[in-house]
């Protein structure tokens, strides 16, 4: 028998948005007993912080991604960031945007002739999107990268990184442009959310505002197909207009605008 049966109040009071959860992961409509949260709810909140917090101090297995990049032809190479480890990378971001000299050394030992765009993969602050997105993503990417012929140099793969190592990165290998892959801040329901950004003639002197950002892919998000053309048109204008940031817009969603790049899927 229910305490509704019995007469009684019941324990738990239902949000009335609570069909709405169907629809997003997002934490609402969670409820409560009395002024406080469901148990249920606050044990659930206890577990998202815990996966966020491991995101961000799980160890970046680069070996295992730099064999599935082989599979796919790809050459890679590894570098780390001026932070020695992660507790220093926390602590120090500064440091996480500027290559340790051993690893400039180890660049610039091996730079060839220049590529038109150099991919970076960074562990940043979660190496579980780095594990789980960045493969599928390169993957949807390179079609599109044959379509514009758009030499790409090797992977690099990184350490202790921030976004801005990527432009250090490049301007080392004397590439034209950049994508860094990169883990995002986990959030309390996206722990594994991928961010890619774009900077057109990377060098260390480069503001934020001067990259284009595309946010949150992974399968529940911004999924593979989607995220890999809206960076295939940002590269298309950029080395058609010579820029990015926030002088690029992204209009991918613009077929006047398409040139090379056609979306594989339905502009919703």
């Amino acid at each position: 028998m229910t305490d509704k049966d019995k007469g009684l109040s019941p324990l738990v009071h239902n949000n009335p948005w609570e069909t709405l959860r169907q629809f997003t992961a997002a934490r609402i409509a969670l409820g409560r007993t009395g002024s406080s949260l469901p148990t249920d709810e606050l044990l659930r909140f206890g577990l998202a912080h815990a996966q966020a917090r491991d995101a961000v101090h799980q160890p970046f297995d680069s070996d295992a991604l730099e064999t599935e990049l082989h599979q796919m032809g790809l050459e890679t190479l590894t570098v780390a960031s001026a932070a020695p480890d992660r507790a220093t990378y926390l602590c120090r971001p500064d440091l996480g945007r500027k290559l340790s000299e051993e690893s400039r050394e180890s660049l610039q030992s091996r730079a060839r002739e220049a590529s038109d765009i150099v991919l970076v993969v960074a562990d940043g602050l979660s190496s579980k999107a780095v594990h789980r997105q960045a493969v599928p993503l390169i993957n949807a990417l390179l079609p599109y990268l044959r379509t514009l012929e758009l030499t790409l140099g090797p992977v690099v793969l990184a350490h202790q990184s921030r976004v801005a190592l990527g432009d250090d990165i490049a301007q080392v290998m004397k590439a034209k442009a950049v994508a860094i892959l990169i883990g995002e801040r986990p959030g309390l329901s996206s722990p594994d959310s991928l961010g890619i950004y774009m900077t057109w003639g990377p060098h260390t002197k480069r503001l934020e505002s001067e990259r284009n950002c595309i946010s949150n892919v992974r399968p529940e998000g911004l999924d593979y197909p989607q995220a890999a053309f809206k960076l295939a048109w940002l590269l298309e204008q950029s080395f058609h207009r010579q820029l990015s940031g926030v002088n690029l817009k992204d209009e991918s969603d613009n077929p006047a605008l398409h040139n090379k790049v056609v979306p594989t899927f339905t502009l919703g």
